[in-house]
């Protein structure tokens, strides 16, 4: 079944920026961090005696956050209290750092051992945007997204990248919070109100509708249609290649 656009009259091309996500937008590597969360989570729960790691727990707590966020989140869930520990915590420390830096780990023997492949739709979208002279950027809670954006071949799309690592270092705050979206406009050279977020995340949705961008894409990758206009997507849509 196809996205459903709420506001039909929307036309992306008028923007003069374009702010992607990357997991889950680009590249279908939002399904690996669910898998690394998954994998470390249940190692974890289980040795703890906690409730078990749900299907439910991605999108609740942890999907498009900064990782130590949640981790923090996701422990809150169960009422769980743990030290922070360093910052760059060994992964055995059961530690939000260590857990953060465990599903690292993960994440990335998962990426080596199989490759990244983009979302051929959001390739094309990509491609529509370049030739009508969009400005492009990725804005990423992942500290990983520039590695992910070369093993996809997509790096040389992007002049500018918000990661994780930059807003870290930045002291910007994470989505919810528009901050790093805002900052990658800023890195453009274009006002906030010529951008348009694009996003699959609820939680990147709500970053985008609490900014002053032109207007938030919600791309439906599992958080859900209705999820996603209610966190303030402008429009939804299943693919990307929906809007070309």
């Amino acid at each position: 079944m196809t996205g459903t656009t709420v506001n039909t009259s929307f036309d992306w091309t008028a923007a003069t920026a374009l702010l992607f996500d990357l997991d889950g937008v680009l590249t279908p590597t939002a399904l690996v961090h669910e898998q690394a969360w998954r994998q470390l989570f249940d190692g974890f729960l289980a040795d703890t005696g906690h409730a078990g790691y749900r299907d439910s727990d991605y999108f609740d707590f942890i999907d498009g956050k900064p990782r130590f966020d949640g981790v923090r989140d996701f422990l809150a869930s169960r009422n769980i209290t743990l030290t922070e520990g360093p910052l760059d915590d060994d992964p055995a420390h059961d530690t939000v750092h260590g857990l953060g830096n465990r599903k690292n780990a993960v994440f990335n023997a998962i990426i080596e051992s199989g490759g990244v492949k983009p979302y051929p739709g959001s390739v094309r979208f990509v491609e529509a945007a370049l030739a009508r002279g969009l400005k492009l950027a990725v804005v990423s809670s992942s500290r990983n997204a520039p590695a992910v954006l070369k093993a996809a071949g997509l790096d040389h799309h992007f002049p500018v990248v918000v990661d994780g690592e930059l807003a870290a270092g930045r002291g910007l705050p994470g989505k919810p919070n528009h901050d790093t979206f805002s900052y990658a406009a800023e890195l453009l050279g274009v006002p906030t109100r010529d951008c348009v977020v694009v996003e699959d995340a609820v939680s990147g949705v709500q970053a985008g509708s609490s900014g002053d961008f032109r207007a938030v894409i919600g791309v439906d990758r599992g958080a859900g249609r209705q999820a996603l206009l209610d966190a303030g997507a402008t429009l939804v849509v299943d693919d990307l290649a929906e809007l070309l």
